[in-house]
């Protein structure tokens, strides 16, 4: 049985409480309105859909998540995934078809967090993630620059996105690239310089930086009045068109087992990234109030989520970084102000679709590219060229393969590019000779201070833990160090670092300790931690070890000496 968070909350629910939640769900609502419809669109699924993703996936979050202020709901990123999942496939209608997404996604994220495998947003590296949402955000603001222009295209990739647009641009239509640029200068106003302005009439700097971030809901009411009393559908600009006044309605999608395996893959992409999404956004808030997210518990939310969002007709969500903050900002105490801001959601499917009718699509392509283009931010990229090449190449083909070949290709790039570093590194660790610094008990690296050694003791720190990968090249890194130095008696394998022994690394140290027994050569392991040694206990190394366990460096070299020999400083 899952973990009930909401539980605890409600138990010390005020009614301040309510008045801070309700304030912060009033404003989440009208920020997400024309979010939620843009996002739909981007997703190449109907308006409403958009509408519907912000409904029954909140209240799901609200019982099960963690985190106090995260705001689930549709995002640019999984948008984009999902239409380009959509794509593949032509068995299902797109619908259908982004219900399953959700419900794959959400049943996927819902067992993982049963099993208590939140670690997973560790196997992939933040550089990576940067750069797939940079390229991501490329593609989308792209993508939607032939709403602004009024003219067709298509495109999933840069150079399709590129050519479409080049051929298409002589039929750019000037009525909607006239409205296209105002709304952008609009928005673009209200998200750099509204709240000084706002400062400066005299509203207080919170209030002020509120009240920007609802530019979005600002440009679609000049909008759609402006559509509405001038008539642009009969001047040629694309409006948003009828949006069935209707709430979500409850079932599963038809099923094709052709198509569910077809969306199998990019479905599970879809959670991995959204849920390593959600987990950024969800943590950086917690941290400022001094609360915590339990990533396990986050996993089963958001899979509760999309599962609410499968089974009422809409696409995979996750947790947004934009209303998350207003949401925080605005002052939300628990995860009911979700729940309120899906009841101003229920309102505006029921009540706003004739006035949503009259929106134009260029408002909603200017409202995604104004969102998205802060996710295009090239500064991991420089940053990782300077400060690790292997970083740097990481990222540069998680966005290379991502802005040409797609984001499905893309993102299975990013996390076989993390795994394979992580698997780079730690196949090749850092092994340090080390000796004794004169006058205490500390070891140090020979090439960095000034050490007394011994000719016969070859003490050797191995900076990370011995596995399979890297278990043979610790071994030959060994024997070539014992080739070069003939008068060595003893090697003291120091394992200060070592968190873990598998069982491919003790094969390995078994074989080495009888080729160095035959050698006339004792090996010997000190300061070993007590999980380290609880594994090799219910092992017979310990039993057949040629030479000793010693509890510090000091202690072995101690005993190791046990008739002078010359020593040198280094």
């Amino acid at each position: 049985m899952p973990a009930l968070p909401c539980l605890s909350w409600l138990r010390e629910y005020r009614g301040t409480t309510l008045l801070a939640d309700g304030v912060a769900a009033a404003i989440v609502t009208v920020m997400l309105i024309p979010q939620s419809l843009a996002y739909a669109l981007l997703a190449g699924l109907p308006a409403e859909t958009g509408l519907y993703a912000s409904i029954l996936p909140l209240v799901a979050y609200a019982i099960f998540g963690s985190s106090r202020t995260l705001a689930v709901g549709p995002v640019a990123v999984a948008s984009l995934m999902t239409a380009a999942a959509i794509a593949k496939q032509d068995v299902l209608p797109p619908l259908e078809a982004a219900m399953w997404l959700a419900l794959i996604s959400g049943a996927f994220l819902f067992v993982l967090g049963l099993l208590r495998c939140g670690f997973i947003a560790n196997f992939i590296s933040h550089p990576v993630v940067a750069g797939f949402m940079t390229a991501s955000g490329i593609l989308i603001a792209l993508g939607q620059v032939r709403h602004l222009l009024g003219i067709s295209g298509s495109g999933e990739t840069l150079p399709e996105l590129l050519s479409s647009l080049a051929a298409e641009l002589p039929n750019t239509h000037g009525t909607t690239l006239a409205l296209g640029i105002g709304i952008l200068a609009l928005l673009f106003w209200t998200r750099r310089s509204m709240s000084r302005f706002l400062q400066l009439l005299g509203a207080g700097k919170a209030l002020a930086d509120t009240l920007a971030r609802l530019g979005p809901m600002l440009a679609v009411l000049l909008t759609t009045f402006i559509a509405w009393y001038f008539r642009l559908d009969e001047r040629g600009v694309a409006l948003l068109g009828s949006i069935p006044a209707a709430l979500p309605s409850l079932g599963l999608p038809d099923y094709d087992q052709a198509a569910v395996s077809t969306l199998l893959v990019p479905a599970l992409l879809i959670a991995t990234i959204g849920y390593v999404e959600s987990m950024a956004v969800g943590r950086t808030l917690a941290t400022r109030r001094r609360q915590k997210v339990d990533p396990n518990q986050e996993l089963v939310a958001l899979g509760a989520a999309n599962l609410a969002s499968g089974f009422s007709g809409a696409f995979p969500v996750t947790g947004g970084f934009s209303r998350s903050v207003v949401n925080f900002e605005a002052g939300a105490e628990t995860p009911l102000a979700g729940v309120l801001t899906a009841v101003g959601m229920m309102l505006a499917a029921w009540y706003l679709s004739d006035l949503l009718a009259w929106l134009p699509q260029a408002t909603l392509a200017a409202t995604i590219i104004v969102a998205v283009l802060p996710l295009v931010d090239f500064h991991p990229l420089f940053e990782a060229w300077r400060y690790s090449r292997s970083d740097f190449a990481a990222v540069a083909l998680t966005m290379g393969v991502t802005l040409l070949l797609g984001v499905e290709l893309g993102v299975s790039c990013g996390v076989a590019a993390s795994l394979l570093l992580h698997l780079y590194r730690t196949s090749q660790p850092h092994i340090a000779e080390v000796g004794e610094i004169a006058g205490t008990e500390h070891f140090r690296n020979v090439a960095r201070h000034p050490v007394v050694t011994h000719p016969d003791i070859l003490s050797l720190r191995v900076d990370e833990s011995l596995y399979f990968a890297n278990a043979s090249y610790i071994e030959d890194y060994i024997l070539q160090a014992l080739r070069q130095r003939p008068g060595v008696r003893h090697v003291v394998l120091m394992c200060s670092a070592v968190n873990c022994i598998d069982f491919s690394a003790l094969e390995v140290l078994e074989g080495l300790n009888a080729r160095l027994r035959q050698a006339g050569i004792g090996l010997h392991l000190s300061e070993v931690k007590g999980p380290v040694m609880d594994q090799l206990h219910r092992s017979d190394f310990l039993e057949e070890l040629n030479g000793q366990v010693f509890l510090s460096q000091h202690q072995a070299v101690a005993t190791l000496t046990a008739s002078p020999q010359p020593s040198t400083v280094h």
